[in-house]
């Protein structure tokens, strides 16, 4: 699959580098370039094609939909990642109908970015024609963070997809709860927690790392298909 081409709307610089950055960090995507209003951003899809925008809603000149409908208008097919603190459902509703497949709500970690661009690029990948209802719902299920309907006490669902995301990108190798903890800036303590939900939903399977002086520490793997 072809590297994937960002082009990253932010008029903040320092959240567009840190954007930028986080892009960069996840394989098979590449940063095309950077724009800080609407009308930068106009000016560099007139010369420079990519496939996914990574968009601010509030922008110096204008909203971030505003340049997206006009994109649409004059044929850009980009799909976007809507980076934004706006929560008016009305305006998710908005962005939907115009291409809008993902929103990450402001503040958000590394970690919860690459999980949205890893399920992007999966349902990009699926190619095709589908054979039954449920291969199409699966593909666009790739979209779609897991909800769990309810976690247990003292679990917070954002930092759970965080620690699924890292899972993910650990694949066979697996991580350890040390590992987790680095990762994510959090407790040694609260990662096992959180992985240990994971293997008890069937999520995440659990072995001991051997070839290490003292007690194994476990490591924990993803399910494939979780």
């Amino acid at each position: 699959m072809s590297t994937i081409r960002v082009l990253v709307v932010e008029d903040d610089p320092v959240a567009a580098a840190a954007h930028a950055l986080y892009v960069g960090r996840v394989g098979g995507f590449t940063v095309a370039g950077v724009a800080h209003t609407r009308a930068d951003a106009a000016q560099f899809l007139k010369r420079s094609a990519v496939d996914l925008l990574l968009l601010d809603l509030f922008l110096p000149d204008g909203h971030g939909l505003h340049l997206l409908r006009s994109l649409r208008a004059a044929g850009h097919g980009a799909d976007v990642i809507a980076v934004t603190s706006a929560r008016d459902l009305a305006v998710v509703r908005e962005g939907v109908s115009l291409g809008v497949v993902q929103y990450v709500l402001k503040p958000f970690t590394f970690a919860t970015l690459r999980d949205r661009l890893v399920r992007y690029a999966e349902f990009r990948a699926a190619a095709g024609e589908a054979s039954s209802q449920d291969e199409v719902d699966r593909a666009l299920a790739a979209l779609r963070a897991p909800q769990p309907a309810a976690l247990p006490k003292g679990l917070a669902g954002d930092t759970l997809q965080s620690v699924i995301a890292t899972l993910r990108d650990a694949g066979e190798e697996g991580v350890t709860a040390t590992g987790a903890a680095a990762s994510l800036g959090i407790s040694r303590i609260t990662a096992r927690r959180y992985l240990e939900h994971l293997v008890s939903t069937g999520c995440a399977l659990r072995a001991p790392q051997y070839g290490q002086i003292g007690r194994p520490e476990l490591r924990y793997r993803r399910l494939p298909g979780r």
